[in-house]
């Protein structure tokens, strides 16, 4: 298994696992760089600013940076980025970002 790999499936785990795709209808994980992509459902009206695509990436610090975004066809679209988030508040970052619950 790859770094790449191994970082993506540490932040998934923290995220709350195979819960938390449950729970967000999250899908099409893709593994990057020092990080993981996910997209959630588009046409969902419960999330919030229309938020269908989110990216966590490890920094040198050993905190996460979350972006959070609208993809729209070809058009990419940054709606919030978390700096600085902690392994144990990744889950209420997420939570705050999208009015998504990642468990019950």
């Amino acid at each position: 298994m790859t770094n790449n790999m191994q970082v993506a499936n540490t932040i998934l785990d923290q995220l709350g696992g195979g819960r938390f795709a449950a729970m967000t209808g999250a899908k099409c994980f893709a593994a990057i760089e020092s990080g993981v992509r996910f997209k959630l459902p588009a046409k969902a009206g419960w999330i919030k600013d229309g938020i269908n695509m989110v990216t966590v990436r490890l920094t040198p610090s050993d905190t996460y940076t979350v972006e959070y975004g609208r993809l729209w066809g070809t058009k990419y679209t940054v709606i919030a980025t978390s700096e600085n988030v902690y392994c144990d508040t990744l889950q209420a970052d997420f939570c705050d970002a999208t009015g998504l619950f990642t468990s019950l």
